[in-house]
């Protein structure tokens, strides 16, 4: 009796202390989890949870967006710790919305930088084990609502691993709504977790509200998630949650918290939509409301086949009884059902909406039972039939809207089977008189067909999940298009004016949803834009009309767009948003050019749709083409692109192998390959120390490396140029001629200076800065070059993107090289060779050279821009098919004559170029940055007869346009 009462007694004494000593074990052990509150507050079974981790733990994941009227830019930044000595694998794995599309992706892994590049698909080259050593494309596997971003990478022991991710997407508006969602499953706890929302919008924001994380759970209370904060101002929201690990262990232990959804909307006036204008690019979002609504003429086919049993049969049963209630006076309607057979409801006919027949709708749903195979060409056959007959008949109204809606779990295993003949059969049926409306259910459909299926017929496609609630999704996609309010909309703008402009006519317009236009401004300095919609409502035709005042529109815009960068750098400098900072500083620059990343984004889901419909290879080709120029102009990861990543190599000890080191030049302080340029801190005006007939040091042999070193700041070039206002110099050695001319292009235009993408694969294009002309000078403005392409696509597609600040390098490896320190990078296709705040030079393949001279200000007069010259160094390489502003020149030789004097008129200069005579006139010019004076014969009016066309045809649609001369002709 005494032995049990001591032991007893031992363990009741012992175990207070033995649970003390394992409490404080694990706060030891929290230390490394960098918490941001104390780990006194976490409940031992999170510290258990923490303590039993073995992957790598994601010490911080912070998600900072900003919505600039209804384009969201987000930024994502994951900080991952591997507490061990031994490497282990970890994997950044983030969902983004299925319409999004990812524009970078960058690792920081042991100090070093690996930033992404996006590259154009290619066939599969098996090479060693079918994956090319140390490269990882970024994994986009496609799932109904969301794809997910996958990168898994090998961090050294006791190492850190920062990935940073941004994805871009315009809003849809649907059921009078925006909606917004951010994924947040990291798959753990996360020591520090913030998410950051910012809306700006021009008009005012109404009807903002956040719901319940959504990830399946039914909320005891329809309320914004815990430590939601909302500030709410006329133009202006911010959205935060910021939960900590204890708060987030309370939603769930296993890191999948759901979807953070926020739903808002704006107020809109009657009229032509809000239009707003940025740098030379127009966005017109059209979304009237208070109309009388459309009748329809609607039906469903609906698949019954044997797969259907269960779930899915009964799902959609609910939804197509609720969907009969909301079927109005004045509609038409009928039901086919699917599988073998194909049973039509009212045979050769569509009924109107009465009581009675609503009722018979209901038994014929009721009586639905799956069995059978899929027939998906013939019920399709059988609906178009049954609606076109109807369209043809005295019943239907002239205007009504008139759709097919069908759904299916399945691909074709009866009759026609092959796809494309299937997509013919329903053209033909179709015959572009109704649009077809398809909606996928589960994982076996053959969504390729729904998808193409809906475009080439008008209509969208809808996927639903396996486990989704398919009744609910069901009844919103009818309610999306259920309430049609106008159809056979154009939208026009004044001729000439506009250019490159998305889609602008379209088939319907349903209630709730928005229209999105946006282009280019032919001519930036003209005061407005007439703007025009033509639209069919019921039995009338609605016209509206408006001019757009373009220069408002721009301070506008350009005042939101400083109200979103404002918020943004505020929740910058909120209390615990350390990575927000370097966020919000990325998401601003962006912010900047927002209505042009807007057309971008269009324009590339534009091109893949109209791939997708395509009826040939060529226009296949021609539409796949144009869709990967934009994705790798706006570096988006696209069908059509891969995203691809060098991954650090990690020893068998667990460290990282050793970087090749860099030296640096004496007194020379190192930046690395991914430094962005600082600002000019001395020299009024940094230009460059040029001399004609001496050279600087070559690039060098390295490979992809960087080498730093004295350079000598003189350099050999012709005097065929284009620098300053701009002024142009052309040199003739045969003719011992020079030719000079200026060319009065636009803010924003993109000059097309070198063309030889063809023969070569040398393209080189110039972007026009603006900036207000000296006092006394006749001109209203200046332009200048604020950024030069040289695109190479032989033997490998590459770039070089220079401004006075920064160059950019993507060949080999995607390298950021400030302009003020000097440098020589060789990446295989190209070179480059920069001496500190004086100029660049940029060789291909040896035999072409250019050279590019950075004009700096630091204290700069209100008409003076930071801005760059261009210069040809060795032409050698380019072709006598060279074209271009300046390449044309390369190969031709012009002779001077002088026409007679004729009574009071003086005897004038003419230069015969190309059998065309161009009046010129001679004068001075100082180039080399002033240090060289040249005499040349100047012509007049844009060079008009000297240069091949006009002016006009030498404006590129972007700054990666390597598209051929159209061979337009001047006459004599």
């Amino acid at each position: 009796m005494l032995l049990p009462l001591l032991l007893r007694t031992l363990l009741v004494c012992a175990i207070p202390g033995a649970l003390a000593q394992l409490e404080e074990e694990l706060d030891l052990d929290l230390a490394d989890f960098d918490l941001d509150i104390s780990p006194r507050r976490v409940p031992r079974q999170v510290k258990t949870l923490l303590s039993k981790e073995t992957k790598p733990h994601i010490q911080e994941l912070t998600i900072k967006t900003t919505i600039i009227s209804r384009y969201a830019f987000t930024a994502v930044h994951c900080a991952m710790l591997n507490r061990h000595s031994a490497a282990s694998e970890g994997v950044f794995h983030f969902q983004i919305p299925a319409g999004a599309y990812v524009s970078n992706f960058t690792m920081i892994i042991g100090g070093r930088v690996y930033q992404s590049e996006v590259k154009p698909k290619e066939k599969r080259v098996k090479q060693d084990n079918g994956k090319p050593k140390h490269k990882e494309a970024g994994d986009a596997s496609s799932e109904p609502e969301v794809e997910v971003f996958k990168m898994a990478v090998s961090i050294p022991g006791r190492n850190r691993a920062v990935f940073l991710l941004t994805y871009e997407e315009l809003l849809q508006r649907r059921l009078g709504r925006y909606e917004h969602v951010t994924s947040l499953r990291p798959l753990q706890l996360v020591s520090r977790l913030s998410l950051d929302v910012t809306i700006v919008d021009h008009s005012p924001i109404r009807d903002l509200e956040v719901l319940p994380l959504r990830n399946g759970k039914t909320p005891a209370k329809p309320e914004a998630p815990p430590t939601t904060a909302i500030k709410h101002e006329k133009n202006v929201c911010r959205i935060t949650f910021s939960p900590n690990i204890v708060q987030q262990a309370k939603i769930t232990t296993n890191g999948l918290l759901g979807d953070f959804v926020i739903r808002y909307d704006v107020q809109r006036d009657m009229g032509i939509g809000d239009i707003q204008v940025l740098n030379g690019h127009f966005v017109h979002y059209f979304a009237p409301k208070d109309l009388p609504v459309v009748p329809k003429n609607v039906v469903f086919v609906i698949d019954t086949s044997a797969s259907m049993v269960g779930t899915k049969i009964r799902q959609t049963k609910d939804a197509l009884l609720t969907i009969l209630k909301d079927l109005r006076p004045g509609d038409s309607f009928n039901f086919i059902s699917f599988s073998n057979r194909i049973k039509v409801w009212q045979p050769s006919r569509l009924v109107p909406v009465t009581p009675l027949n609503i009722r018979d709708a209901k038994k014929f749903i009721y009586m639905l039972v799956p069995t059978g195979g899929t027939n998906i060409d013939g019920a399709i056959q059988t609906g178009s039939s049954l609606l076109r007959e109807y369209l043809s008949g005295p019943d239907a109204g002239p205007n009504s809207v008139s759709l097919v809606i069908f759904l299916t779990d399945g691909r074709p295993t009866v009759g026609q089977t092959l796809s494309t003949a299937i997509l013919g059969n329903t053209r033909s049926a179709v015959q572009d008189k109704f649009c077809i409306f398809t909606i996928g259910i589960g994982n076996d459909v053959d969504y390729r067909l729904l998808e193409r299926m809906a475009l080439e017929n008008c209509g969208m496609m809808r996927r639903i999940n396996e486990d989704a609630d398919a009744s609910a999704m069901l009844k919103g996609f009818y309610d999306e298009i259920g309430t049609p309010l106008l159809s056979d909309i154009r939208i026009n703008y004044t001729d000439d004016s506009v250019q490159y402009v998305t889609q602008r006519l379209f088939t319907n317009y349903f209630n709730g949803s928005e229209i999105v236009i946006a282009g280019k401004l032919t001519n930036r300095s003209a005061e407005s834009l007439h703007v025009q919609v033509t639209a069919s409502n019921n039995d009338r035709t609605i016209i509206l009309e408006t001019d757009v005042p373009l220069r408002h529109r721009q301070i506008e815009t350009e005042r939101h767009v400083k109200e979103a960068t404002a918020a943004m750098a505020a929740g910058a400098k909120a209390p615990g948003s350390g990575s927000a900072h370097g966020l919000g500083v990325a998401l601003g620059s962006i912010a900047e050019d927002f209505v042009e990343r807007v057309w971008g984004f269009l324009s590339v889901k534009e091109g893949l749709r109209s791939r997708l419909r395509s009826q040939t290879s060529k226009e296949r080709e021609d539409h796949t083409h144009q869709a990967t120029n934009l994705s790798l102009t706006y570096h988006f990861l696209t069908p059509l692109t891969n995203l691809v990543v060098e991954k650090p190599e990690v020893l068998a000890d667990g460290t990282m192998a050793p970087a090749p080191t860099i030296k640096p030049a004496s007194g020379e302080k190192v930046s690395t390959a991914n430094e962005l340029p600082r600002d000019i801190e001395d020299g009024n005006s940094q230009t460059s120390n040029v001399k004609p007939g001496s050279r600087t040091s070559s690039p060098g042999n390295t490979i992809g490396k960087v080498k730093r070193r004295p350079a000598k700041k003189s350099i050999t070039v012709s005097k065929t140029s284009a620098d300053g206002d701009p002024h142009f110099v052309v040199e003739f050695p045969l003719s011992k001629l020079t030719v000079c001319f200026n060319i009065n292009g636009e803010p924003g235009h993109v000059l097309s200076l070198v063309s030889d993408h063809k023969y070569s694969g040398v393209t080189v294009n110039g972007k026009l800065i603006g900036a207000p002309a000296p006092p006394g000078s006749h001109k209203q403005q200046r332009t200048y070059f604020s950024t030069i392409i040289i695109v190479v696509d032989r033997p490998r597609r590459a770039y070089i993107e220079v401004t006075p600040k920064k160059v950019i390098l993507d060949g080999r490896d995607r390298m950021v090289l400030p302009c003020h320190s000097t440098v020589a990078v060789d990446s295989g296709v190209l070179s480059v060779a920069i001496v500190g705040k004086s100029n660049v030079t940029v060789t291909v393949g040896g035999n072409v050279s250019f050279v590019i001279l950075l004009h700096q200000y630091k204290n700069p007069a209100p008409y003076q821009r930071d801005h760059l010259g261009f210069y040809i160094g060795n032409s050698k390489g380019l072709s006598p098919n060279c074209h271009g502003l300046l390449g044309q020149f390369l190969y031709e030789d012009v002779g001077l004559a002088q026409l007679p004097a004729e009574g009071d008129v003086k005897p004038s200069q003419v230069l015969k170029v190309k059998g065309r005579s161009v009046p010129v006139v001679q004068k001075s010019r100082r180039i080399y940055s002033g240090t060289q004076s040249v005499d040349c014969w100047f012509a007049r009016n844009n060079a008009a007869k000297l240069i091949d066309g006009r002016y006009e045809d030498y404006l590129a649609p972007h700054m990666f346009d390597t598209g051929d001369w159209p061979h337009g002709t001047n006459g004599v």
